[in-house]
């Protein structure tokens, strides 16, 4: 049997470092199953959405470098594209295959025609339709190179003729080629930078997930600077450790007060490989300095006064020897002070547990931070359980966290912990899931149970929509369809085949987590949480309160005192934080 053009890109993708698809096949895709059954070096996950599948691919990128997710004809790579956009924005390197109509029945309006060059524009580095077999080869090459260097999506449209075709002569390479330059400033620049830390007193560093590989060389240079270290929720899984003299903790929404103070104290603020989205929490009298990679991203959240583009590790270890070392602690002792009061209010969240279907979340994660591996793999939904995750979940040994933190969709957290938990079987990966974000992809829990994936999938059932509730409170909105009627989720995992525990008081708590993480194979943890728990951010303005105030007197004209005093009760405690 002579090579086709199936075969061809199955090799490439292999040869790419791809170890496995995620996928729905059928119809235009055939050719590529086919493919891949015959090659046997990749393995085939049969999802149950492709969105779940572009989760999932993203993740293996994120983790080891590169993933590969494909949709068939139509609705199937459309259902690809939330995902997709997700692992743009996240600058993971993504191999997307959009099969498609044959080439001779497109742009007449033919059963489930797309135009994937049209449709995932905006969602990837690179996009392109192949419709000859040598297009077809040129463009993955190219496809491949472009998710790499360019750090994101890149997508081929691949007609059903196309790839099953005979594989024609190309003059392209057959192997490809990675690179990770050293990029640092100038000499002249990196002596500028220094000049200005060295002629401040109280410097503040604020780090991302760009600090992922540089974590040695971040507090190394907080311990010369004396310098309080904030981080993004995407970076504080490095560096939010017990034993860290130099954290003060996060700021932006999901932030606190002394990670917001600290900011707003310093002299200068040093942001190394963040692209922090929310300026408004950024402060504007201090001077700004930027560090990353990428220098479209200098400056186009905070007015910068000095952008320089480089990677953290090999700019620090260039920086190092001109930075003067500074003996004060007072800046740094008062931040300390601050945080250590903030989070000794989160711990006393954690002493009152709660009553029967009203868990505190805030126990429940204190409890899998104290439970789970020193190098276990989190991903968390948006929504309140990435508030708790944001408060509790501490650095290890070689702990990683991640979301959807850029993109900010639901229902992420689950398809994530799929793809880490095929692509590291060797560590113990926990999702923490809401019972909206898990219900949205429920299908895809049998994906789990099928390929027996041993992920570890907490649920917080507060029966509501918890967040967009917040969000109608602050605005003055009364709350309306936020309230969820859910499943039986432990009737439900037992109908898929998945064990599963489940906690209606506090009490049940730790036995449920244990069980489900001694468990050998996949595990659901239901956990009844309170629907009121809030999430304070580190300031609030005078209209925010108004619109709380607001909301609560529509709930009162509208006869739902009970609620407004259950709420108010709830709430009381969370006024500590401010």
């Amino acid at each position: 049997m002579s090579k086709n053009v199936a075969d061809h890109l199955v090799e490439m993708l292999v040869e790419a470092g791809v170890k496995r698809v995620y996928a729905v096949t059928g119809d235009s895709l055939n050719p590529v199953n086919d493919a891949v059954r015959r090659d046997g070096r990749l393995q085939w996950i049969h999802v149950r959405h492709e969105e779940a599948g572009a989760y999932a691919a993203s993740m293996e990128a994120e983790l080891n470098g590169i993933g590969c997710c494909m949709g068939s004809s139509g609705p199937g790579h459309v259902h690809l594209v939330n995902g997709l956009y997700d692992a743009n924005r996240a600058e993971n390197p993504v191999i997307a295959i959009a099969s498609t109509i044959h080439t001779e029945k497109m742009g007449l309006d033919n059963f489930q025609e797309t135009r994937p060059e049209s449709l995932f524009q905006d969602c990837s580095k690179y996009v392109f339709l192949a419709n000859t077999p040598k297009q077809a080869v040129n463009g993955l090459q190219t496809a491949i190179q472009h998710a790499i260097s360019k750090k994101g999506v890149a997508v081929l449209g691949l007609p059903g003729d196309v790839a099953s075709a005979s594989l024609e002569s190309v003059h392209t390479a057959n192997k490809n080629f990675y690179t990770q330059p050293r990029i640092t400033p100038s000499h002249k620049q990196l002596q500028e930078l220094a000049s200005v830390i060295n002629q401040h007193e109280k410097v503040m560093l604020f780090c991302g997930h760009g600090c992922r590989y540089a974590v040695e060389e971040v507090m190394a240079l907080a311990k010369r600077l004396n310098a309080p270290l904030g981080y993004s929720f995407r970076g504080k899984i490095f560096f939010e450790r017990k034993e860290n003299p130099y954290a003060v903790g996060l700021n932006g929404l999901l932030g606190n007060k002394s990670g917001f103070e600290a900011m707003h104290q310093a002299d200068v603020l040093l942001m190394l490989g963040t692209d922090f989205p929310y300026s408004e929490f950024l402060p504007e009298k201090c001077k700004i300095i930027q560090v990353d990679t990428k220098p479209e991203k200098l400056g186009r959240r905070a007015k910068v006064d000095f952008g320089y583009c480089g990677d953290i590790k090999s700019t620090l270890e260039d920086l190092m020897p001109l930075i003067n070392a500074k003996t004060s602690t007072d800046f740094l002792d008062k931040t300390r002070s601050l945080h250590q009061e903030i989070e000794a209010i989160y711990e006393s969240y954690v002493e009152e547990k709660g009553s029967e279907k009203n868990i505190h979340p805030e126990y429940v994660a204190y409890l899998v931070d104290k439970l789970a591996d020193d190098d276990a793999i989190f991903t968390v939904d948006t929504g309140m359980s990435a508030v708790w995750a944001a408060r509790y979940l501490k650095a290890g040994a070689n702990r990683y966290l991640t979301g959807s933190f850029n993109h900010g969709s639901m229902a992420n957290a689950m398809p994530m912990a799929m793809g880490a938990g095929l692509s590291q079987p060797d560590r113990q990966v926990i999702a923490f899931c809401g019972d909206g974000g898990i219900s949205m992809l429920l299908g895809d829990l049998m994906t789990i149970s099928q390929y027996q994936i041993p992920v570890k999938i907490i649920i917080f059932n507060n029966r509501s929509l918890a967040m967009v509730k917040l969000e109608m409170r602050v605005e003055g909105y009364m709350e309306w369809q936020t309230d969820m009627v859910n499943p039986d989720f432990i009737k439900l995992a037992e109908a898929m085949n998945i064990a599963a525990w489940e906690a209606t008081e506090s009490k049940d708590v730790e036995l449920a987590l244990v069980n489900g993480f001694k468990h050998k194979g996949p595990a659901i943890i239901n956990i009844f949480t309170d629907p009121n728990a809030l999430a304070m951010p580190p300031t609030l303005n005078f209209e925010q309160v108004k619109g709380f105030v607001a909301s609560m007197t529509k709930l009162m004209v509208n006869g739902k005192f009970a609620e407004i005093v259950d709420t108010t009760k709830n709430d009381l405690k969370y006024l500590r934080e401010l």
